[in-house]
């Protein structure tokens, strides 16, 4: 048996935690985006094999973000490379934190006491906030939280934060589980999305709206992220499961 074959059967071995929410017309989405639209145009009754057509924006679900989506000129989906799609996995948690406080925004301070437990981030590696967000995923009034003046009360990453996971360390993509990369409060402050700029225009991707991150353990596992190869798309829905 060769390498890859007994690689194949040791990850066969191990714990596969599905990261990806199902998608229906009725999930969550940003706001400005339209739900999917689904027709059946051919059926196994009437016509001997079922066919649908489905009508979605890129960003739509568990989905991934290529960094042309904020930046001219970066890599568009089919462009980022096949072996960034599995990677060493880290998940910090501050869900206790995010229960106290929605506003929780994850600092490099955050980062410096992960490791301070966990040990160094290596380079190449997916890095994952886990907030418990996702835990909302049945209303999307509760994934926005907005306040009576409109302003989402989300937590969300940094700018130091994704720049020290980038320029100190040289993670290759990031994930969470809410709607933006960004907490609420500092985009209605920025009136942008900072840190989701800066984490694409830097050339690097990320995955929005995982599940089921808290209780995965911080460090040993792998994430694996199913993304399919449409020329240009600044993005697609994708299937993102955790190895332990």
């Amino acid at each position: 048996m060769g390498e890859i074959s007994q690689a194949i059967r040791l990850l066969k071995s191990k714990k596969f935690i599905d990261l990806t929410h199902g998608v229906t017309p009725d999930i969550p989405r940003f706001g400005a985006f339209p739900s999917l639209k689904s027709e059946t145009l051919y059926s196994v009754k009437n016509d001997g094999f079922f066919v649908n057509l489905a009508t979605f924006v890129t960003q739509y679900g568990t989905h991934i973000d290529a960094p042309c989506h904020f930046s001219e000129g970066k890599r568009s989906l089919e462009q980022i490379e096949v072996r960034d799609f599995i990677l060493p996995l880290y998940v910090i948690d501050r869900s206790a934190d995010v229960a106290q406080n929605p506003d929780f925004i994850l600092k490099k301070e955050h980062i410096l006491e992960f490791e301070a437990e966990h040990g160094r981030i290596e380079p190449d590696s997916f890095v994952a906030f886990a907030s418990g967000w996702s835990e909302r995923w049945g209303s999307q009034e509760a994934m926005s939280n907005k306040d009576e003046n409109g302003v989402s009360h989300t937590p969300g990453w940094s700018v130091e934060a994704i720049e020290f996971l980038l320029r100190e360390r040289g993670i290759t993509a990031i994930g969470h589980e809410t709607l933006d990369t960004d907490a609420g409060i500092d985009v209605a402050k920025n009136k942008h999305l900072l840190s989701e700029l800066f984490l694409l225009e830097n050339d690097h991707f990320q995955v929005e709206l995982l599940k089921g991150l808290v209780g995965l353990p911080a460090v040993g596992g792998a994430i694996m992220i199913g993304v399919p190869k449409f020329v240009g798309y600044p993005g697609f829905p994708v299937r993102a499961v955790a190895i332990y």
